[in-house]
């Protein structure tokens, strides 16, 4: 009985999903004295690890042409889980960056987001019994901005005092991620659309 490999990718994929641990618990603690600042620059730290492996699984996959089903599946779950993780977390009380939460209405649009496009994908594959996951430019410009976004948080406390208007670029970075948010949504929701008009119609073709 052949072994099943995992690919490079693959492997690199489920670390992200791992090194989210590490990270909801370095989270837990920036708020706590004994750990100031160093639970935030260890969440940094995490954070940008797994940001950088996120470009570094899919460089590999297209490279070494080894895109897999499973690797589809994994690297939005991965980004998902994360997101929604740092979402959580930088708006409660308790494990937000002090003067930089965020705020409940980009919470409830990245996060809603997500639930939609996945609700969405469930639907189309009970319709069609296929699993159609095919990632878009505006998808993808969501992911960067909503890294982006954390990102810039974390480092707020820091750099806020050598660049006054550091505060803006958060803010900036807010009301973009949660603009890409819906846009993602319409645009998912349109080729969600057209791709159960096509199926329909090629059902009927074959009646």
């Amino acid at each position: 009985m052949a072994k099943l490999r995992m690919s490079w990718p693959n492997r690199i994929t489920l670390g992200r999903i791992f090194m989210t641990g590490p990270f909801v618990i370095a989270m837990l603690n920036i708020n706590e004295p004994q750990y100031q600042p160093w639970a935030r620059y260890g969440a940094l730290a995490v954070f940008v690890v797994i940001a950088i492996s996120d470009g570094l699984d899919g460089f590999l996959a297209r490279r070494n042409n080894s895109v897999t089903m499973l690797g589809t599946f994994l690297d939005p779950l991965a980004d998902k889980l994360l997101i929604t993780c740092c979402c959580l977390l930088l708006a409660a009380k308790k494990t937000a960056v002090p003067g930089m939460e965020l705020p409940d209405w980009v919470v409830v649009l990245i996060i809603g987001k997500d639930l939609y496009i996945t609700l969405g994908f469930v639907v189309v594959y009970l319709i069609t019994s296929e699993m159609k996951i095919a990632p878009v430019t505006m998808g993808k410009a969501c992911t960067t901005l909503q890294i982006s976004m954390v990102a810039a948080i974390l480092l707020w406390p820091d750099v806020r005092g050598l660049f006054p208007g550091f505060s803006y670029v958060v803010l900036f970075l807010w009301w973009s991620a949660a603009a890409s948010a819906v846009g993602s949504v319409i645009i998912y929701t349109r080729k969600g659309t057209q791709y159960l008009n096509e199926f329909e119609q090629q059902m009927m073709k074959n009646k």
